[in-house]
C-alpha cells in the first residue's frame, strides 16, 4: 500500500488534479488495515469486535469490497459518547465509526493524506506524518525569539469538529480529487448520521470528532479557510512582520504591529463566519509579547507581560542565564491541576490491586506524562507532577493498612525496591 500512496502523491505533485482513487479500497488493503487495527478498541453500533469479524475475514472483505462496486455500502451511524474535557465541567463528544467503517476510513485517510501532504503548509502540524505538538512549540519560538514579533493573537475556533460546513468541504475536495465515486464515499460518511442515547441526529454539518477520517478532513477544511488565507492574503497586505502556527484548530499568529493584529482579529471573525465558524471570544485574545514586551510593560507600570496557552503549555517572557530574551514555557494550570486529579483518582481505584501491578501502571502513565511534558523549562511543573503522585500513593497505602499504618520511612524503603520513574526532561526545543 506505501507504493500504491506514493504513486498518489507523486501525480497530486505533478498533476494537480486525482483521479481514479475507489480502486485502492480493496480486499488486500483492507486486510491490510485490519491487521494493523488494535484490538480490544471502543465499538460501534454494530458490537461488531476486530476479533469477531476476523472469524470470517475473507468473506466479510469480499462482501465489503462487492457492496463499494455496486454502490451499495453506506457507512453506519456513528456511536457518540461524551467525555470530559481538560479543566472544565463540559464535555466533549466523540464519535465511534461500526469495524468495517474504520477500517474504509482508514484507507480513505491515508489517500487523503498522500495528496494533501504535498498540498499543505508548513505552518500546519496536527495529525500530520513526522510532525508534532514539540515541533509547533518549537517552531513558535523560533519565529518569537527571532522574529520581528510585538503581539500575539492567541485563537480558539467554536466548536470547530461540530461546524464543519459540508458544502464547503465537499468543494474544496473536488478542487483536488476528480474521482466522483470517491467524493461520493465522504459525502456518505459525512451524512452518515449519529445515535445518541438510542436517538438518531442526522449530520447536516461537522465531522464526527474521534472519527478515523476527521482529522485530515480538519486540516483540508483549515488549510483552504486559514492558512491559504494567512499566507497569501493576510501576510502580504501587512507593512510588519506576521506568521501563523496552527495544530488542528488550534492556532496562534504573532504580528510586528498592534494594528495589524487587531485587523486581523477582526478580519478573522468575517473569514470565518463565510465558512460557518466563529471565534470562542472568551478563549481569544490580543497581547503584547515578544522581546521588548517586557520593558515597555516596565515603563508603562504594567507589571509583567501578559502570557498565553498553547497545546498545554503556557508561553510567558523570560530571559536565559546570559540575559537574552527567552521564551519560556510550564504546564498550564489547567492542564496541571486535571491532570494531578486524574492520577489522584486513578490511584484511589486501584486501592486494592497488587502494589507491584500498580506501580507498573504507574510509571507508564508517568513516563507518558514526561515525554509530552518534560521539554525544556518545565522541570519545575513535571517534578510538581512526581511530587503529587508519589504523595497520593502513601495516603491510598496508608488508608488500606488498618493495622500498622505505613510510615513515610517504611513508604520510601519501599519504593527502593519497588521505584517510582522520577521526572526528567525529554526535549530540548532548541535542538
Amino acid at each position: 500500500m506505501k507504493t500504491e500512496m506514493k504513486r498518489i502523491a507523486e501525480i497530486a505533485r505533478n498533476h494537480g488534479k486525482v483521479q481514479t482513487l475507489i480502486h485502492h479500497i480493496n480486499v488486500e488493503n483492507l486486510r491490510e488495515q485490519h491487521k494493523q487495527a488494535k484490538a480490544k478498541k471502543a465499538t460501534g453500533i454494530d458490537g461488531v469486535t476486530k476479533e469477531k469479524y476476523e472469524e470470517n475475514l475473507d468473506e466479510n472483505l469480499k462482501n465489503l469490497v462487492d457492496r463499494m462496486k455496486r454502490q451499495a455500502y453506506k457507512p453506519q451511524e456513528v456511536r457518540r459518547v461524551y467525555i470530559p474535557k481538560d479543566g472544565s465541567k463540559e464535555k466533549r463528544g466523540l464519535g465511534i465509526p461500526a469495524y468495517e467503517d474504520k477500517l474504509v476510513q482508514r484507507i480513505m485517510a491515508k489517500i487523503l493524506t498522500a495528496i494533501y501532504e504535498e498540498k499543505f503548509l508548513d505552518v500546519s502540524y496536527g495529525f500530520r506524518p513526522m510532525k508534532s505538538c514539540h515541533d509547533a512549540i518549537k517552531r513558535l519560538g523560533r519565529i518569537i525569539e527571532k522574529k520581528k514579533v510585538s503581539y500575539i493573537v492567541d485563537m480558539d475556533i467554536k466548536g470547530f469538529f461540530d461546524n464543519v460546513n459540508h458544502e464547503w468541504m465537499i468543494k474544496f475536495l473536488e478542487h483536488d480529487i476528480q474521482d466522483k465515486n470517491f467524493i461520493r464515499l465522504i459525502k456518505r460518511f459525512l451524512k452518515a448520521g449519529i445515535l445518541e442515547e438510542g436517538k438518531h441526529i442526522e449530520t447536516d454539518q461537522g465531522t464526527p470528532q474521534g472519527g478515523v477520517v476527521s482529522p485530515v478532513l480538519a486540516n483540508v477544511y483549515l488549510h483552504y479557510v486559514l492558512d491559504l488565507w494567512f499566507e497569501k492574503k493576510v501576510k502580504k497586505q501587512n507593512k510588519g512582520e506576521s506568521f501563523i502556527v496552527r495544530y488542528a484548530d488550534d492556532f496562534v499568529c504573532c504580528f510586528q504591529y498592534k494594528e495589524e493584529a487587531k485587523q486581523f482579529y477582526y478580519r478573522l471573525k468575517e473569514r470565518l463566519s463565510k465558512f460557518g465558524l466563529e471565534i470562542a471570544e472568551n478563549k481569544s485574545k490580543i497581547i503584547e509579547f515578544g522581546r521588548f514586551a517586557e520593558e515597555n510593560c516596565k515603563r508603562r507600570g504594567d507589571g509583567k507581560p501578559e502570557t498565553f496557552d498553547f497545546l498545554g503549555f503556557t508561553h510567558y517572557c523570560s530571559k536565559s542565564k546570559q540575559g537574552w530574551f527567552r521564551v519560556k514555557r510550564k504546564t498550564s494550570r489547567k492542564k496541571q491541576k486535571t491532570k494531578i486529579a486524574k492520577m489522584k483518582m486513578w490511584i484511589r481505584q486501584r486501592m486494592h490491586k497488587p502494589l507491584k501491578e500498580t506501580i507498573k501502571s504507574l510509571n507508564r502513565k508517568l513516563v507518558g506524562h514526561y515525554n509530552y511534558y518534560g521539554i525544556t523549562d518545565n522541570s519545575k511543573s513535571i517534578h510538581a507532577f512526581y511530587y503529587h503522585t508519589v504523595r497520593q500513593l502513601y495516603k491510598i497505602l496508608k488508608r488500606r493498612t488498618q493495622k500498622h499504618r505505613m510510615s513515610w520511612e517504611r513508604y520510601k524503603k519501599l519504593l527502593t525496591y519497588m521505584p517510582i520513574t522520577k521526572p526528567s526532561i525529554q526535549v530540548n526545543v532548541y535542538q
